[in-house]
């Protein structure tokens, strides 16, 4: 006999994983529903218990607010939940291969915690079919129940912007989907229940799965589309975003812009479509030139500074060079799969002394995930060169004028971001 799915009035959630993800969707949650949230991270778990949060997706207000939410990093705290959603990241190998492990990890976790009539949902990004091939196996095994018999799955894609207040969890149409008709249903209620934007139910776990994969593959490509177009007029000699410029007077002409492509999502997500495309027999061509370009953009940008400071007679070697900003994009701390890493990797190889500034991000972090060592205040007139890799607001507000200041009188500026007016930059993208 089928487990009945848990009790409208009796449900208790579990959020697996509390960052940019999971702790905006356990305090949403923790307003109505009692919801602990779970992290293995004892450091995390003490700062959210003081209502305060690093990441600053939440306020300490926001926080107070969730009534009903808990945070632990005890699993055994979890028996008491028949809700769990798995929020853990879902990054690639040095090989650009998915990493499962922390999903692995969570589903173990899971697995350990649920009961019969549970329900398993994960948000985390994957390849389709990841859910029921990967990790509800996991879950049946650490378990000892039958999926779909005595519990259930089901996949709702995040859709978090880090840095983003205007377009929040609440406000933004969540993608529901469940293991079988009664699952999805509940699954899409309980979304419902908390997201004022609405739901859209999908068929299936896969449908949804690779709804997601390809939210982000698409604005990739585009985006690589830019990139290609702004180093073959690079050579022309044309200004990239005054054509864009000129394009886009046209309705339909979307507006994407070159740059560096980093981030949690576009520049990770088109690996776990690429990599199922493979094991199923099919080369994606497309996807992967697009991703061949955009994460080649941080050495042109590197090499294009070096020709500029050449042309102006400046030796490269030990050259003082200024970086601002280190975060994937602009006013946000979020360091992962930051590309800037990229720019300082290519100028190093010309022995090019390089300080790198940015107000939103731990210099801690930044030193343990990439061994770099912040600077806490650029000196004035130092520098041979200066790149605006990431237009936090900080910088932006200092102007053109600003920026230069850090630079000695014949310093170059090459503006990453076309941050500032075109006519006081050196060089930009």
């Amino acid at each position: 006999m089928t487990a009945p799915l848990p009790d409208r009035n009796d449900i208790r959630i579990a959020i697996i994983g509390l960052g940019y993800v999971g702790l905006p969707l356990a305090a949403a949650f923790g307003r109505s529903y009692r919801t602990v949230g779970f992290d293995i991270d004892t450091a995390r778990i003490e700062e959210l218990r003081q209502h305060r949060d690093h990441t600053l997706e939440m306020t300490e207000e926001e926080l107070k607010a969730s009534s009903r939410l808990g945070f632990s990093s005890d699993p055994a705290e979890l028996a008491a939940c028949n809700v769990f959603i798995v929020t853990v990241p879902t990054p690639i190998d040095e090989y650009k291969r998915p990493d499962l492990r922390p999903l692995e990890s969570a589903s173990r976790t899971v697995g350990r915690a649920i009961s019969r009539g549970g329900v398993a949902i994960f948000e985390s990004t994957v390849y389709p079919g990841a859910t029921e091939e990967v990790c509800v196996p996991i879950i049946e095994r650490e378990s000892g129940l039958v999926f779909n018999q005595d519990f259930h799955a089901g996949y709702s894609p995040e859709r978090i912007n880090p840095g983003d207040k205007e377009h929040r969890l609440e406000t933004i149409l969540k993608v529901t989907s469940g293991s079988t008709p009664e699952a999805a249903d509940f699954v899409d209620a309980l979304y419902a229940s908390i997201i004022t934007a609405g739901t859209h139910k999908a068929s299936s776990i896969r449908v949804a799965e690779a709804a997601k994969v390809i939210e982000n593959t698409q604005r990739d490509v585009n985006i690589a589309l830019i990139n290609e177009l702004a180093l073959i007029f690079g050579r022309m000699g044309i200004d990239t975003h005054e054509v864009l410029e000129a394009a886009g007077t046209k309705w339909n002409f979307l507006p994407f812009r070159p740059g560096l492509v980093g981030g949690h999502c576009i520049g990770v997500d088109p690996y776990y479509l690429t990599h199922k495309a493979q094991q199923i027999g099919y080369h994606p061509e497309v996807i992967l030139a697009g991703r061949r370009i955009n994460d080649s953009m941080g050495s042109h940008v590197a090499q294009r500074l070096v020709k500029l400071m050449q042309q102006r007679g400046l030796r490269t070697a030990n050259a003082k060079v200024l970086i601002l900003g280190l975060a994937f994009k602009e006013n946000c701390p979020d360091l992962r799969n930051t590309r800037v890493t990229d720019i300082i990797d290519e100028l190093r190889t010309y022995n090019v002394d390089i300080d790198v500034h940015d107000p939103w991000v731990s210099a801690a972090q930044a030193r343990h995930e990439y061994d770099i060592a912040m600077v806490a205040e650029p000196q004035a007139g130092h520098y041979d060169a200066v790149i605006l890799a990431v237009a936090h607001r900080e910088f932006t507000a200092l102007g053109a004028d600003g920026v230069r200041a850090f630079g000695k009188p014949d310093a170059v500026l090459f503006d990453v971001k076309r941050a500032l007016p075109r006519d006081r930059v050196d060089g930009c993208l």
